[in-house]
Order: C-alpha cells, then sequence, then structure tokens
C-alpha cells in the first residue's frame, strides 16, 4: 500500500492536470528528472499520465514562492506563470514545455525554476581556468566550447574571463559529464584564512574597498569574508599566483603583503605607491614590484581611450611624452599603427569612478575634448589652466573632476592603513569634509589624509619632504626612479 499521503493533487508547478501518487517503477522503466528540483525522479512520484511529468512527493509538498527575489540573477522580482506557454528562458535558451517558469513584470526576462540558482562560476573538464555566467554575450558568431555549436548573444553562457573567445552554452556547461557540480560562490582564497562568499554589489558603498587593487567596490560581483572586514573585485580574486610579464624577465608571484617596513611599496611600472596585492620578483637583488593592476596587462593591451592595439615598449633612452597626462613617460604603451603613446600610470587609471555628490559613474574624459566653460567640481579650477589633460566625467550631470580631486594622491594606499616612512609612523583617513591644507605643500588634502605628530599631509611624498626635502616618487638612481621603500629595505 502506498505511504500515508495524498493519492491525487493539483499543484501551481502543473495546472492544467492532476497529480497522481504511485511507484515510479509501475509507471515506466525510463529515467525521469523532478518538475521542481531537477534531480532524478526515484521511488513515490507524482505523475501525470497526460503530460509525462513527475514530481518528488517532497517537492510536491514544500511551498513554492510564487515571486522570486534573486538579485544575482535578475535585477527585478520574477512571479511564477501559471499557464504553459512557449517562452525561451533568457538563461539556458530553451524551451522547456512542461517546465515552470517564472517572467518578470518590469521587462522581458524569462527564467525556468531551476535556472534561476543556476551557478555563477564554475570549472568545467573542458576547459582549463574558472568560467562566470553572463547574461549575454557582447560578441556574436562564437561557438560553444563543448558542443560547438554556435551561441546565440541574446542568451546567457559562460565565459572565460582569461581567454577573451571562450564560451560555452548554459545548458552544456552544467551538464553532468562537464561540470562536478561544485559552485565556486564560496571559495578559500590562498591570501586570506577564511572562506569568501560571492555576493553582488547593487548600492556603491565607498567604505567596501578591494583588498587587491584598493578601489573601491562598485556595481557587480565580489567576494566577501563574513569574518572580518576583507573584500575582493571577481576579477582580483582570479589573479594569477605567478606571472610572467613583458616589464621583468622573471616570473612574478602574487603576495598580499609587500614585507617592506614601510607597510606598502613602489610599483614599478606605474611608479604609485600601493597597500594592496604585490606581485614580486622572488630574486631580492631585482628588487621588482608591481602592483595588480599593472601585472594585469598584457599584449595586445586594448586601451578604452584609443583605436588601436596597444604594446609595451622598451626603456627608450628619451622619455616621450604621455598623449593623455602631457608628462614624461618612464614605461609606456606604444601604438604600431600611429604615433600614439599612454604611460602606465594613465593606462591603469580606473576608466569608471564614483564621486560622492553625483549618483552616475564618471569616465575618463582625455584634455582636448574640455571646454573653457568646465570646471573642476571639487577645486573650483578652470580644467584649461590646469597642467594634466585627463580628468573624470559625467555625460548626464556635466561633472567633472581633476584626478587627484577624485582619487586623491595616493589613491592607492587604504584609509585605516598604518604606514612606515622613514622610521615615523603614518595613520590614513579619508579626508575630511573642510579638506585642511596639507602642512608641506599647502595645499587642501584630497582623496587621504596622513598623520603624524600633529602633522597632516595629502601625500606620502609631502609626508617624504619633510625629512629629504625631495620628491621620492621621481628620485632618480641609475636613471630610474626611487622610492623611500628602495632605501628601507
Amino acid at each position: 500500500s502506498l505511504p500515508q499521503t495524498q493519492n491525487l493533487i493539483k499543484h501551481p508547478y502543473h495546472p492544467e492536470h492532476s497529480l497522481q501518487c504511485c511507484f515510479l517503477f509501475v509507471i515506466s522503466s525510463n529515467i525521469y528528472y523532478c518538475l521542481s528540483c531537477g534531480q532524478e525522479a526515484k521511488d513515490l512520484v507524482y505523475y501525470c499520465n497526460i503530460c509525462k511529468v513527475i514530481m518528488h512527493t517532497d517537492c510536491a509538498m514544500k511551498p513554492i514562492p510564487f515571486i522570486v527575489d534573486q538579485p544575482k540573477s535578475h535585477d527585478h522580482p520574477l512571479t511564477l506563470f501559471p499557464r504553459q506557454a512557449s517562452l525561451t528562458c533568457n538563461v539556458c535558451g530553451l524551451l522547456r514545455k512542461h517546465c515552470p517558469t517564472y517572467i518578470c513584470i518590469e521587462c522581458t526576462f524569462v527564467a525556468h525554476n531551476d535556472c534561476i540558482y543556476a551557478p555563477h562560476v564554475i570549472m568545467i573538464s573542458r576547459h582549463q581556468h574558472r568560467i562566470a555566467y553572463t547574461p549575454s554575450l557582447r560578441l556574436k558568431n562564437r561557438s560553444c566550447g563543448v558542443c560547438r555549436q554556435r551561441i546565440d548573444c541574446d542568451y546567457g553562457a559562460y565565459t572565460c574571463d582569461k581567454c577573451s573567445n571562450y564560451a560555452v552554452h548554459s545548458r552544456c556547461a552544467l551538464g553532468k559529464d562537464v561540470w562536478d557540480g561544485t559552485d565556486l560562490k564560496v571559495i578559500l582564497h590562498f591570501l586570506h584564512e577564511h572562506h569568501l562568499q560571492l555576493d553582488l554589489s547593487i548600492i556603491y558603498d565607498e567604505n567596501k574597498l578591494c583588498r587587491g587593487c584598493v578601489l573601491p567596490i562598485f556595481e557587480g560581483r565580489y567576494y566577501s569574508c563574513r569574518e572580518c572586514e576583507f573584500f575582493l573585485h571577481e576579477t582580483c580574486a582570479k589573479a594569477d599566483r605567478i606571472v610572467t610579464h613583458a616589464l621583468h624577465p622573471h616570473p612574478l608571484t602574487l603576495k598580499i603583503d609587500c614585507g617592506y617596513p614601510t607597510g606598502f611599496f613602489f610599483c614599478n611600472a606605474c611608479y604609485r605607491f600601493s597597500g594592496g596585492f604585490v606581485y614580486q620578483c622572488p630574486i631580492k637583488e631585482c628588487n621588482f614590484d608591481l602592483d595588480i593592476r599593472c601585472a594585469s596587462i598584457s599584449e595586445p593591451y586594448d586601451y578604452k581611450r584609443h583605436e588601436h592595439p596597444l604594446f609595451l615598449a622598451l626603456d627608450p633612452k628619451e622619455k616621450p611624452l604621455c598623449h593623455i597626462c602631457k608628462k614624461s613617460c618612464y614605461k609606456q604603451l606604444n601604438c604600431i599603427e600611429c604615433d600614439f603613446i599612454v604611460c602606465m600610470e594613465c593606462a591603469t587609471l580606473p576608466y569608471e569612478a564614483r564621486y560622492k555628490n553625483d549618483k552616475h559613474f564618471l569616465k575618463v574624459l582625455c584634455g582636448e575634448e574640455v571646454c573653457d566653460k568646465d570646471w573642476c567640481e571639487v577645486c573650483e579650477c578652470n580644467l584649461k589652466d590646469t597642467k594634466t589633460n585627463v580628468f573624470y566625467w559625467c555625460n548626464d550631470c556635466c561633472t567633472t573632476l581633476h584626478i587627484e580631486c577624485l582619487l586623491g594622491k595616493d589613491p592607492y594606499i587604504k584609509p585605516g592603513q598604518f604606514l612606515k616612512v622613514y622610521e615615523k609612523e603614518v595613520q590614513i583617513y579619508k579626508t575630511y569634509v573642510s579638506r585642511p591644507l596639507c602642512d608641506n605643500c599647502k595645499e587642501p588634502c584630497q582623496g587621504k589624509l596622513l598623520k603624524r605628530d600633529n602633522l597632516t599631509e595629502c601625500s606620502v611624498n609631502c609626508v617624504a619632504k619633510i625629512f629629504e626635502g625631495v620628491h621620492i616618487g621621481r628620485r632618480r638612481t641609475r636613471g630610474k626612479p626611487r622610492s623611500t621603500v628602495e632605501k628601507i629595505k
């Protein structure tokens, strides 16, 4: 006899017909999958004899959500569509006749109930790198890395961040013979002792800084630690442990701490100070460090402010001027099709940034696009009168800011961090609303404050000037810039 359960039920996932309780082996010897959870059906089930659909008895008894709010899958709440319809799922790209379907009332998004919770980051047997889900493909005419068939760019797929042309159908990537079933949204990063959870940032929070690149977490996916204040952009979390770079002959190893008494390091590509992750040459005599942004640059490099691919140049005898900032280049990227040159400092600037008084993203603007009416929102100077030729600009609100006015002079050193400059302990703070004057250069402090011995400075260079009277970021040693880090090591 049947266990204590209802023999006949009506279920919202299959409203057309009643479902009959029975043993699966009585129906058929074929393999069936549960209409609700998608897992293989066994033993006692609910069955529709007309449509040949099956549900586990446990799944049939569970309350179902009529509205699903899953921001990791879709920006808007999804509502159960109660009737069968010819709707193609935006996630898997399939039309499954009897599969429960959810739709978005605000847009045309459609998803099967099991596709709503599709994993975001996975490893498959057909590719050496992790692949991540994307709702649509920017480039057309891609073929699937598993079935080799064309991928419709209007539907979801999995792509590889490191192999720009690699993509896989969602349905192919999640196949049992391809994917091991592990969702990599929870990872144990080799540079952190706790597990990290993959989250989705919807609201901009300037206090949430990536530990790798020390930039704020904007909209998009990132990893966070539930036990401490540790955050990583998804791209920073995927950074390779060891890289080879065109600027150095030896492999570079990724480290969370530079190991210097100062608590920060000097990047040998862009010549900026950083308190984030560092790629170091294990050979001490090389004394070579790269921040995570500069280490990510490979050839050919796709720079968004130029139409041609760029290539890293060898150290020239004469230092040309960067076409963006109009300063001398120490390390640069050149265009082989025209005479365009950009320094590493400009090439690795965040293409988008946020300003507290503007709800939109600000994008990098080149100087030739600036007119006489443009003024910096922070320092209130006419942009035509300043030496630099690169700014941040909001097209919607016509907001324009100098790079340093928005990011500060040391944008990659984290607030709250303690540094040591010439044996003096310095603490980093956020800039106050009043923007106090720097005790060294007498200019308003933008971005961050460096405080020590009742003194306030706007940058590491200004702190060091008190002791040496030189600009340590451009001090020359054997034809190359030198920093206090090199001196203390």
